[in-house]
């Protein structure tokens, strides 16, 4: 089931790439940043809410609370770099670039979480590192 909802937020990421560089057009990327994180926390509560999960966060542990405000902190961080980016690029080599955090997760992900690195990992990293490497090097046209 995980899969599925996995095809869900790269569908959704995608769109965001897509609706932002449209949206950015006149908008400062910081503005337009806040307008959206506005309704972020808007349908995130309303979600805990609706699933009766909100006393649940009296039981967080103090290194949870930790690792999450700290992922908070670079997900703003991302947000902001990578909307200042398509505000001045093509969404298609933006968000490829962007997506080369993905091979960073792999490498951070073996590191801390000692996941198991495969050679399909292996193999799948190298591919998306040098599809954003050539599509990088290539004519952007802007």
């Amino acid at each position: 089931m995980w899969i599925l909802w996995a095809v869900l937020a790269a569908i959704s990421a995608a769109l965001v790439i897509v609706l932002t560089k449209a949206g950015l057009k006149n908008v400062d990327p910081s503005l337009a940043f806040a307008i959206q994180a506005l309704l972020i926390v808007f349908i995130t509560w309303a979600v805990v809410l609706y699933q009766g999960n909100f006393e649940s966060w009296r039981g967080i542990e103090k290194n949870a609370w930790i690792f999450l405000l700290s992922a908070g902190v670079f997900t703003t961080l991302s947000t902001l770099f990578s909307y200042k980016a398509l505000s001045m690029g093509p969404a298609s080599y933006v968000a490829t670039i962007e997506r080369m955090s993905l091979v960073v997760a792999i490498v951070l992900s073996v590191i801390f979480l000692k996941e198991k690195l495969t050679w399909q990992i292996v193999v799948g990293g190298t591919v998306m590192l040098g599809g954003a490497i050539l599509i990088a090097l290539s004519d952007s046209g802007e």
